[in-house]
């Protein structure tokens, strides 16, 4: 776990993109092959497929995509979780169910979803109070901050969709420094506060997910209230894939993930610049999705991070793959 003072979550954030390269793909074939015995999905899906010759992006880019919009179909085939899970259900801590339906699910591991990696990023540090705003119920949003945030060693209000006059007086009395939820629940809140005649707040720093900022509004919520708002780019079968460490900084990808930005008919790799469907491999054992296409449209963008983070960067959301519902 990252300490107070320093500038970066780890060292594997500012690691030679060359070393992390090697290191992941070095660790991919082990990933595949776990999939491969755990998951019948995957036995199925991944038929022919050596793991010890996948590693390569040449390699990864030759197994075909798994589509998030075919797996309500495939989870109601073969409940709960379409055969994709490689982790029993009784040993699971969490079910979820989100839209669509789709279910979801969550291991034993801490920091489970890696919120702890973005929350530092956004300033966060140990001590800091955190009124978390993201919804508890059905859906694992809100345990991925809780998560992340007890990770760093920061005390959590666990406020959820809680009605807002509630929220309000527990601003007040309990002082937190930090939020974490929706932008939209934020600017409510703050809102709230205001019409009570709450006058200056307690919150400093915020880490926004799964709805768009503008820059332009982060700026105005830094000049109106003090607050330094980031986000990060997550769902609710991946957990984090992206993280701001600026607002112009474009998101930084997480270490535990490889990603693809790839054309949506073909699957195929797009170059630096392109805008394409975000394709992502997550080095989950619970879960190991292998080439997951979200169906979320961004683009790769050139260099590294002013901050000195060294990973892949991703631009916002550029929308939606035609055809995709957003959720």
């Amino acid at each position: 776990m990252a300490e107070n003072g320093r500038t970066y979550f780890d060292r594997q954030e500012v690691r030679d993109p060359g070393e992390r390269e090697r290191s992941i793909f070095h660790a991919l074939p082990g990933l595949i092959r776990h999939a491969i015995d755990n998951a019948p999905f995957f036995r199925e899906q991944l038929v022919g497929v050596e793991p010890d010759a996948v590693t390569s992006r040449s390699a990864l880019a030759k197994i075909p995509l798994v589509r998030k919009s075919a797996l309500a179909a495939r989870q109601q085939a073969h409940l709960p979780f379409g055969g994709l899970a490689a982790t029993a259900t009784a040993r699971l801590a969490h079910l979820y169910a989100t839209e669509g339906p789709l279910y979801g699910l969550e291991g034993g591991r801490g920091d489970y979803w890696r919120f702890a990696r973005a929350m530092y990023a956004a300033g966060f540090r140990r001590g800091d109070v955190v009124l978390n705003g993201f919804d508890y119920h059905l859906v694992p949003d809100g345990f991925m901050a809780d998560f992340g945030a007890r990770a760093m060693g920061c005390p959590v209000i666990p406020a959820g969709s809680a009605e807002l006059d509630r929220q309000v007086r527990v601003m007040v009395d309990l002082a937190p420094v930090a939020y974490t939820g929706r932008p939209a629940d934020l600017r409510a809140l703050l809102e709230r506060a205001t019409a009570l005649g709450v006058g200056a707040i307690s919150l400093q720093k915020a880490l926004l997910a799964f709805e768009p900022l503008a820059e332009a509004d982060a700026r105005a919520l830094a000049d109106a209230h003090g607050i330094a708002a980031l986000q990060c780019h997550a769902t609710a079968d991946l957990g984090l894939i992206a993280y701001q460490s600026d607002l112009a900084g474009g998101f930084i990808v997480d270490e535990s993930m490889i990603v693809e930005i790839v054309d949506p008919a073909t699957g195929q790799p797009l170059p630096p610049g392109q805008t394409g469907e975000l394709v992502v491999t997550a080095f989950n054992p619970d879960y190991p999705l292998i080439r997951f296409a979200t169906g979320d449209l961004t683009k790769q963008l050139p260099g590294e991070s002013p901050c000195g983070r060294t990973n892949m960067r991703l631009a916002g959301s550029l929308g939606k793959v035609a055809g995709v519902v957003p959720g």
